[in-house]
């Protein structure tokens, strides 16, 4: 086949064979076609889309490129968890071993933050000699002595995704609806989990800003998941607003801490037990989330996967150095408390990183101390902020500017915490 004429067809809105998408991946991997020949057919499916079944091909082919996990050997059911990604969005640390502790193995493969958005993994990071890097063997054994590991992709999970995401990255084509259900599917799918349950989060420190694209992102992906023998559901959930009252790496360790202690912010406990029940019955799983919570049975799971994985679940957290309070300007009901304004701010005080290879501050970032909805007074504290270098905090409080909205009498606009719920 020639690159060019697998360009041409998609340019032209023609639909993709099978055997076209096949070769392109496979060539495109080995290094045949070129960058530039792969940024062109990218934007034109950016342009012009592609329907279920060229979806599910391309899927297919970057899967194929690499190897697939099995976890068959274990003597129980495997479900998983995946999120697009927001501000605050710790729910992994405490969904985890919650499910675990109901019965379900979970092999929770997790990224780092990239911008305004946090990792998984950097937050676990956090935790002194905790490892995100593990060989199959060692997943396999975290995964059968406490049900539940949260660890990076190894180099052999779908590489074609690996190079096509950073080639993405930087030609303007993030954004199509196919490459992202893809790229996220051809992961889990190779991940070898039994039940899938997507977070599609929707609002300002969401990719996808409007529930109609986060909709139709998550159609595709249960589409994906559903053909491939996957059982996939996915949620639609709030990001209009910080999810929890922290936003940092070791701050979201330490509120997860609390969810399994049976506190925490309302929210978090709420999606958490959400995300929890809906795992188990995908799995077909009998268990009951909330007595693991009460119980303290999630909570022995979470400091056996962290030994397991080189950490001490007792070792005190990092902290930044410094710190600054922000105080509310005037008395009111908080209006209006955006995401994004507050996921810029957590990055800029070092909490999160423009380029994959930059480090993180694990101590950095912000602690919420009032919530959408709630009256305020003036002069109170609205918020912490958290870097180990003061010289921060100007470009943190520019972020800030306009992220919150306080009015006598007013009333918060808010999108439900969970908006919908799409299956197959």
């Amino acid at each position: 086949m020639d690159a060019v004429d697998v360009i041409v067809t998609k340019r032209d809105g023609r639909e993709l064979s099978t055997g076209q998408i096949d070769w392109v991946l496979d060539a495109y991997t080995r290094g045949v076609v070129a960058d530039e020949q792969m940024s062109a057919l990218a934007m034109a499916i950016l342009l012009n889309g592609m329907n279920r079944r060229e979806i599910a091909d391309w899927t297919q082919a970057m899967i194929r490129s690499g190897s697939r996990m099995d976890w068959s050997g274990l003597p129980g059911r495997t479900t998983d968890k995946h999120s697009t990604g927001g501000v605050g969005d710790k729910i992994t640390l405490p969904l985890a071993p919650l499910v675990a502790a109901c019965g379900g193995y979970v092999p929770q493969l997790s990224g780092r933050g990239l911008g305004h958005t946090g990792g998984t993994l950097d937050k676990l990071e956090s935790i002194p000699g905790w490892r995100a890097s593990l060989s199959g063997r060692e997943m396999l054994g975290v995964l059968g002595e406490t049900g539940a590991v949260v660890c990076a992709a190894g180099e052999g999970l779908a590489p074609a995704d690996r190079k096509l995401y950073a080639l993405r990255d930087v030609t303007g084509t993030v954004e199509s609806i196919p490459l992202i259900a893809s790229s996220i599917m051809s992961k889990k799918i190779a991940e070898g989990t039994g039940a899938l349950v997507l977070d599609v989060k929707v609002g300002s420190g969401a990719f996808m800003k409007t529930v109609e694209r986060a909709r139709e992102l998550a159609t595709t992906m249960v589409e994906l998941g559903t053909d491939a023998g996957v059982r996939t559901v996915a949620l639609l959930t709030a990001m209009d607003r910080p999810l929890g009252r922290t936003v940092g790496n070791a701050l979201e360790v330490a509120e997860s801490v609390e969810v399994l202690a049976g506190g925490g912010p309302a929210d978090v406990v709420e999606l958490t037990l959400r995300l929890a029940h809906e795992m188990l019955q995908a799995a077909g799983i009998d268990g009951d989330p909330e007595r693991a919570l009460r119980d303290g049975s999630a909570m022995d799971v979470w400091r056996r996967m962290i030994a397991a994985q080189g950490g001490d679940p007792d070792a005190p957290l990092p902290r930044a150095a410094e710190t600054l309070e922000v105080t509310a300007p005037e008395s009111g009901v908080l209006t209006g408390l955006d995401a994004y304004g507050v996921g810029l701010a957590a990055w800029r005080l070092g909490a999160g990183r423009e380029r994959k290879e930059d480090p993180v501050s694990f101590g950095a970032g912000v602690v919420l101390h009032a919530g959408l909805g709630e009256t305020v007074r003036r002069g109170q504290p609205l918020m912490t902020l958290h870097a180990d270098d003061a010289s921060r905090f100007e470009r943190a409080l520019a972020a800030l500017d306009g992220a919150y909205v306080i009015a006598e009498g007013g009333a918060a606009e808010a999108l439900p915490l969970v908006i919908d719920r799409i299956t197959a």
